[in-house]
């Protein structure tokens, strides 16, 4: 008996990076060639208020699946089930064909696990949909975006940042239009001789090359991530007690903010000043849309990474006519109830103490 024609697989390739290294704006880019119009994206976004799903330039009719959470957490579930999400709409001409598919992870994803649950010999495929997963896609690329102004603190504190270089065929310098490089190049192939290093400032710098199709392969990578790899096959990975919430991993937290009401800008800013400024907060990131009273129909992009506060962008319209302002604050040793406060403070919220004297004093009143 003659074998069968194998099925062509669809390429997955993985878009990593530290929060606020700039995954979105590199996607973007990327979407930006009509010849990745033909592409499938899956956003993971780290805690339950999703922002950057509404950042991404919208295609014709491009399959879009939002995850919340840490994708490297749920990966055996989240993942797979997103890309059976898109095999069986695909199939059912709910959504419109598809030659590949990006995955964008959260900041904080530990990319083995991902890698582990996309190539053989990975995280075994426990059910139907598992195995028809596996048949459809394979993992041909993963690509490391790398913010040269914050790199260097994020190594540091945030293995995550390293195993993101280790594990990546590509990485991307972005920022090295406000600050010099300062030898990263070098100093990234200590951590990953096979890296392939682009300045996403250089005028030659063309996204397409980092969708080159081939198959993902662990070797000639940084120091450890086969055993990485080998590792996450024998064990679950979680993030001790707090594995089911999405607002926290590890002793990073998300803290989501959200009003329905126009806000002044000059005490939006104040807001953010004190934020990004006070010693010792944390921050890592602070990202959202807000609608602000001078146009609430051309919302404001708020954007910082840990210290650095970038201008207030505007959008011509609210993205999927939603129009409510959202922010999310992620950080470590964060003051979540003075930050709350502030917050409900700049939206005109009464604050507790408040608002039970005033109660108070109006049922003592009738």
């Amino acid at each position: 008996m003659r074998p069968g024609k194998p099925v062509d697989q669809i390429p997955v390739f993985l878009l990593t990076g530290f929060l606020g290294a700039g995954k979105t704006t590199l996607l973007n880019r990327i979407l930006e060639n009509p010849s990745f119009q033909d592409t499938a994206l899956i956003i993971n976004e780290f805690g339950l208020v999703s922002v950057d799903h509404d950042l991404i330039r919208e295609g014709r009719e491009r399959p879009v699946v939002t995850t919340t959470g840490c994708i490297c957490c749920t990966v055996g579930s989240d993942l797979r089930s997103s890309l059976d999400e898109l095999l069986i709409g695909r199939r059912d001409d709910r959504l419109p064909p598809f030659s590949r598919v990006i995955v964008e992870t959260t900041g904080l994803a530990d990319p083995a696990p991902i890698i582990n649950s996309l190539i053989p010999g990975g995280v075994a495929a426990l059910s139907l949909r598992d195995h028809a997963v596996a048949r459809a896609f394979r993992l041909s690329g993963a690509i490391a975006v790398v913010d040269v102004q914050g790199i260097g603190a994020a190594l540091k504190s945030h293995s995550e940042s390293l195993r993101q270089i280790a594990s990546a065929d590509h990485a991307v310098l972005t920022r090295t239009d406000a600050a010099p490089a300062h030898g990263w190049p070098e100093r990234l192939r200590t951590i990953n001789p096979a890296l392939r290093v682009h300045d996403a400032a250089a005028a030659d710098f063309d996204p397409a090359r980092l969708l080159a199709p081939g198959s993902y392969s662990a070797f000639g990578k940084g120091e450890g991530v086969e055993a990485w790899l080998m590792a996450e096959t024998d064990h679950h990975h979680d993030h001790g007690a707090d594995f089911h919430n999405l607002n926290r991993h590890g002793n990073v937290v998300a803290i989501p903010l959200m009003h329905d009401q126009p806000l002044e800008l000059g005490a939006l800013r104040r807001f953010l000043i004190k934020l990004t400024s006070t010693p010792g907060n944390g921050i890592l990131r602070i990202k959202g849309l807000v609608a602000l009273q001078d146009d609430p129909a051309a919302p404001a992009v708020v954007h910082a990474v840990q210290h650095r506060l970038y201008p207030v962008a505007r959008l011509d319209a609210w993205p999927q006519g939603q129009a409510s302002s959202r922010l999310v604050v992620i950080g470590t040793y964060l003051d979540e109830a003075a930050i709350r406060a502030d917050f409900d403070t700049l939206a005109g919220k009464p604050q507790p103490f408040l608002a039970s004297v005033l109660d108070a004093f109006k049922h003592g009143g009738a």
